[in-house]
């Protein structure tokens, strides 16, 4: 016998795209009995939560951003919340394969029981996979994300993105984009496939629209070529034929391209250009030693080799752009000399979703708060070791 669905799912399948929050509060208050709800999304920098069914509130992003939904959102578990009326509000992680959309509130009028607590998860997985593929047909919610305008190379450059984070069973792996909202050139991707973990860091050259134009393109022919079946090699050729003959070499994309064998730690690499690979284990930081070799699309018919290193169980790669390694704000040591080790080192405790943060605000921190001069990508890939389906 098949069981029926669950009706908070089926509200949610039928509902219209830009409705699902107050869907979700109808169908919440029915099945749980809850008072109140409400979802909270996190803004492009990930540093505030912000509320979608009441956005209008003075101290909306204070409210979301602060206390027990910021627990939740950063911890990716369930945080109760309890008032001296009895009240209990249950904020719960809004997460789609690891990739961290948000945060649901659901206030009950007395503490739940494990049932209660268990089904309201299930219901935040539902609406986790439901905003995101909501994504697609509405611009409610990408509104409730920015804080301030994009620029137009910045809202291409969000739209090319793969997500900000990504959840297996042998890795974790997380992005971020600086300055968030004037982002032109640089760029992460990434695809998993079955053992293989594609990673790419780009550095588009130029600024503005003309960097974000020329990153999209190489993005798109690098994603043609491995959905073609092509390896790394083939990848980085295609991009870069494809941009040379664009551009008779006069622009380029500095890149980074990454293949892990999430079964063996084995990586591949071709490096082609400034993006920079880092190895934290314990607690040192090891830059890993690659021949780097001509940007793509600074000559025709150019050619590339594989390069190879192994990762070990616990590992962490962090890869970053020039415009964190080489940031040298009032006139200081490029940020990548000694200070980008000890943020690192830093994140030792923290999943990779929050690791890529942390460096970004000592990144921000380094340059005295201040707007960072140039476009800065940091990527983190954790390595657990590969335990196969069953665990074992």
């Amino acid at each position: 016998m098949v069981d029926a669905p669950d009706p908070v799912s089926r509200t949610l399948r039928a509902a219209p795209p830009d409705q699902l929050a107050e869907a979700a509060d109808r169908a919440i208050r029915f099945a749980l009995s809850a008072t109140r709800t409400d979802v909270f999304i996190a803004d492009y920098r990930i540093s505030g939560l912000w509320p979608v069914l009441d956005p209008e509130l003075p101290a909306a992003g204070f409210l979301g951003g602060s206390g027990a939904a910021q627990r939740c959102f950063s911890s990716q578990q369930p945080v109760r919340d309890s008032a001296d009326d009895g009240r209990c509000r249950l904020y719960l992680p809004l997460s789609v394969w690891g990739e961290r959309v948000g945060v649901l509130m659901i206030e009950l009028p007395g503490a739940p029981d494990r049932v209660t607590e268990e089904r309201a998860a299930d219901i935040a997985g539902d609406l986790a996979v439901a905003l995101r593929a909501a994504d697609r047909e509405t611009d409610r919610y990408r509104r409730a994300r920015r804080r301030e305008r994009l620029t137009l190379a910045a809202e291409m450059q969000w739209e090319l993105l793969p997500g900000r984070s990504v959840t297996h069973e042998a890795f974790h792996l997380a992005g971020q984009l600086e300055p968030a909202y004037t982002v032109g050139g640089d760029h992460f991707d990434w695809s998993v496939d079955g053992d293989r973990l594609t990673v790419t860091v780009l550095n588009g050259d130029g600024t503005g629209l003309a960097a974000s134009l020329l990153t999209a393109v190489a993005v798109n022919a690098m994603r043609n070529a491995r959905r073609s079946g092509g390896g790394l090699v083939e990848q980085a050729e295609l991009a870069s034929d494809t941009l040379y003959y664009q551009h008779r070499g006069r622009r380029y994309v500095a890149t980074l391209l990454l293949e892990l064998d999430v079964r063996s730690g084995r990586v591949r690499a071709v490096d082609a250009g400034s993006p920079h690979v880092l190895r934290l284990r314990g607690g040192t930081v090891d830059p890993i030693a690659l021949d780097q070799q001509l940007p793509l699309g600074m000559f025709a018919e150019a050619r590339y080799d594989l390069q190879e290193f192994e990762l070990a169980p616990g590992d962490r790669l962090f890869v970053v752009s020039d415009g964190v390694w080489a940031a040298t704000p009032a006139e200081q040591e490029p940020y990548g000399e000694r200070a980008m080790a000890r943020a690192m080192r830093s994140t030792r405790l923290q999943p990779a979703a929050e690791a890529v943060g942390t460096v970004m605000r000592e990144l921000h921190a380094y340059h005295a708060d201040t707007d960072l001069r140039d476009d800065a990508v940091v990527v983190c890939l954790d390595w657990h070791g590969f335990r196969g389906r069953d665990g074992g």
